[in-house]
Parts: structure tokens; sequence; C-alpha cells
């Protein structure tokens, strides 16, 4: 049934007449509040000492969203539509807290001809004390309207991406680390090299067709000039290359240019020339979720198609490396199936019980484990409740494990086009990090892998991380 709004004339308002409004304040009210007035006053949005707020007039901002709800009172109910906001003259008595609910009355004192209207207003709190009070007057609308009540948008606040720029900007006073950038022949990858160099991140070895690479710089006004170009014939042998260079130690990451990935990670697979470590090479996005309080890990998405129980060991032990080095001392693993109970005809949720025992026996170091969860008791407190799970990770996690490269690799892409989350990404257990861009990404997010690599090569000169020792 569609909700109508009636407004009331000039002719049709008397002295006397009146309108109540009652809304309980959340956080959400207020912040929105700021967000739509532009108020960024630290002191609005924190309320510690209310003694000292009253001492400080602007310090009511709460008190103003109050009052806003006035101007809804006044359009909405009385005098309603096609009411004229004129002037108003209001004393803020004490400010109005989170979890505050206020009931605002205005009352016609005076009708000015030839349509104004002169309100008595007042705001009291949940106990009776009052918040605000004063007049208001308006110009009342003298055609009667009858109108169904507007839908407005629903509103939501979302956390601003802010992930990327931290790890860029840790990575400040950090010495650039030379990195070999594999076949950067089209204007994405080589460009991606050029900036993280602009940026002071990386110090890029180009390695591929040098008659190409340079083309490609001039066409689009890359500044390669003193960058190191290690010529090759063709993408199997930038490959090659690229590895050599990491393996023999002048470079200390891998990046992923314009050629296949499988092609580039067979030359890192190898076990005689590549960069293979004991342990499993797996790969780890880096998600920048403004609906998620935290930055979360997923892994494997993009290297292991169905890892076996073991690999699952050291798939969780690279992506508990990173996190430590990105800050994280003590992450929450959430080993993810479609049900949080074992079942064994779900071979996930055995493989979970399996790693979790196995975090016990001090055989995966470093996170707290707990599997096997469903996505939502994962990264939902509230679903967790409702489910009664009773877990330190549910609701909290810091790194997803997923079942399989299918699974990962939606979940990452759901959160990046429905989610409007950001992903870098980075390839662990080799004897280097291995930055694997993709023609999707953007300028940020392949920022953000570079720097993930810096962090993590520092972290391995010094010790920090085991994964390239190993």
């Amino acid at each position: 049934m569609v909700e109508m709004l009636e407004n009331r004339t000039w002719d049709e308002i008397g002295i006397g007449d009146s309108a109540t409004l009652t809304r309980t304040c959340h956080a959400e009210d207020v912040e929105l509040f700021g967000v739509a007035t532009g108020d960024f006053n630290p002191t609005h949005y924190s309320a510690e000492d209310a003694e000292a707020l009253l001492q400080h007039p602007k310090a009511l901002a709460h008190s103003l969203w109050g009052g806003s709800l006035l101007s809804a009172l006044l359009g909405n109910e009385l005098p309603g539509p096609g009411t004229i906001y004129k002037k108003q003259a209001f004393e803020f008595l004490r400010p109005v807290e989170v979890g505050d609910t206020l009931t605002i009355t205005i009352t016609a004192v005076e009708k000015p001809p030839p349509r104004d209207v002169v309100f008595d207003c007042q705001a009291v709190n949940q106990h009776g004390q009052p918040v605000f009070r004063g007049q208001a007057r308006v110009g009342a609308p003298t055609v009667k309207v009858v109108q169904p009540k507007v839908e407005l948008h629903e509103v939501s606040l979302r956390r601003r991406h802010h992930v990327f720029e931290e790890l860029i900007v840790r990575c400040a006073g950090l010495d650039p680390i030379a990195v070999a950038v594999c076949h950067p022949c089209d204007q994405v990858s080589l460009g991606g090299a050029v900036e993280a160099a602009r940026q002071g991140l990386i110090q890029p070895i180009l390695v591929g067709p040098q008659g190409k690479i340079r083309s490609v710089a001039e066409e689009f006004g890359f500044d390669i000039a003193g960058m190191r170009i290690v010529d090759t014939a063709h993408s199997h042998e930038s490959a090659t290359r690229s590895v050599a260079l990491c393996r023999s130690g002048e470079a200390e990451a891998l990046m992923k240019g314009s050629l296949h990935t499988d092609e580039m990670m067979h030359e890192v697979a190898q076990r005689e020339t590549g960069l293979r470590t004991s342990r499993r090479i797996s790969h780890v996005f880096v998600m920048d979720v403004p609906t998620y309080p935290r930055t979360l890990l997923i892994t494997d998405a993009a290297i292991n198609i169905y890892p076996s129980l073991e690999d699952k060991v050291d798939i969780v032990q690279n992506a508990i490396d990173l996190a430590h080095v990105l800050g994280v001392a003590q992450p929450k693993v959430a080993i993810l199936s479609a049900v949080e109970t074992v079942y064994p005809k779900i071979t996930s949720t055995v493989e979970a019980a399996a790693l979790c025992k196995m975090a016990d026996r001090g055989q995966i170091t470093g996170g707290v484990l707990d599997g096997p969860l469903a996505f939502d008791n994962a990264i939902s407190e509230e679903a967790a409740r409702i489910k009664k799970i009773v877990s330190p990770v549910a609701g909290k996690a810091d790194i997803l494990l997923v079942p399989d490269l299918e699974a990962g690799n939606m979940l990452a892409k759901q959160l990046s086009y429905l989610a409007e989350a950001d992903a870098a990404g980075i390839v662990l257990g080799a004897r280097v990090p291995i930055v694997l861009t993709s023609r999707a990404d953007s300028a940020k997010a392949r920022l953000a892998s570079c720097a993930v690599a810096v962090l993590f090569a520092h972290a391995r000169r010094t010790g920090a991380s085991k994964v390239a020792a190993e």
C-alpha cells in the first residue's frame, strides 16, 4: 500500500495545532549527517565529556542532527508538502548522545498573513530533559496537496579504501628493491613497472626484447632512461632469464609482464633452475573491502587448482607469514567450506578439522585457525552469533583459506565487482616474492602489489619472514 502525504494549508492551520516526531540517534545517523553536511569537526563524533561539550556550542553536532529532524517534521507533517522554511531561532541545551531518543514537538502560536506560521519548537530526550527549544517561521502552503510519499534511495556507510595507500606509505624510507620484470612488452605491464619505480618502490630490470620494450616506452611516453634492459628473443627466454636473475640474487622479486602466467610459473617451478623451496608455492590476494573492517587475505585463488591437505598446510603458512609482514601479529584464519560442521562427504570440512589439529600440534604456526566455517560465519559476527558458533575466528577473519582455486577465484572477483573491493596479489613460497599482475588490475592495485613485495623482501632481509629461506 502506498503511503500518502497530505499537507495542511494556511487556512486549515489553527493556533495550538501541533505535531510530534520521535527518533533514536544511531552512530550511523551522526556519521551520515556529517558526510551530508561536510562537518568533520572531530568533537562532533565523540562526546566523552558531556560537560566539556556544553561549554562549546559548536561541539553540539548531535543536537544539530536533532535539529535537522525539525525540518522533516515541518515538511512532512505540519504544514507538510509545500512548506517553505523562512527563519529560526534556537537554543541548544545539551548534546545528544548515540542511543538517545528525541521527541520533537511543534505548536502553532502565530499566523502572520498572508501565509506565514510561527511554531514553538522543543525537543526532549528519553529522560524528559530538554535538548533544544526555540521558534521556527515558515511559509505555509495555500494549495491542498495529497501525494504519495517519495521513496528515497537506501543509504549506508562504508569504510573508505585505505589499505593500499597505507601499504605504499609503509614503504617510505625503505630502499627500493631490484625487481626482474618479465617481458614488459605492453602498455599495462611496462607502465606499472615505470610507475612503481617513480614512486621509489622498485628498481626495475626489464627483461624482454629490447626493441619492443623501447617501442612501447616511446609510444606511451614512459621514461625508462637509466633502467637496465636484459635483451631476449621471446617470452620463453624472458621467463628463463628473469628467474635466473632472482636465483642469482641480482633481483629480490619477480614481476609478471605481458606473457602468460603459466609460461613464467613453469620456469619458476623448475627443480634445478627455478625458484622452488621446500614450501608449496601459493598465491595470496590482499583485499581492501570497504564493507569489512580489516584487510582480508584470500588464498589460494590463482596457483593451486585442487590442493591436497599437505598443500594446504603450506598455503595457510604462506598466508600467515605474509600477514605478519603486513603487521597482523596473530592472524585469524578461517578455513572455508559450505557448512560449519565436519561432514565426511564434504572433503573440505574434513581437511579443515585436520588443519586445525595440525595447528594445535605446532605443524602450522603464527596464527589462530578455525574451521570448517561457511563464508558468512567467517566474516560476520552476527551470522556466527545466530548460528551459536563460539570461535576466536568467526566474524573476525584476517585470512580466508578457500577449498580450491575455483572457489577462491570467484570469491575474490565477486568482492571486487559486487562489493567494490580492491585486490592486490602476490605469490609466496618461492625464493623471492612474485608479483602476478592482471590486465584488469587498477594502477593502485599494481602499486600495492609492488609494495607488498617490497615489504616482504625487506622482511626476508631481516629474517622476519621464513618463507624464502626454507
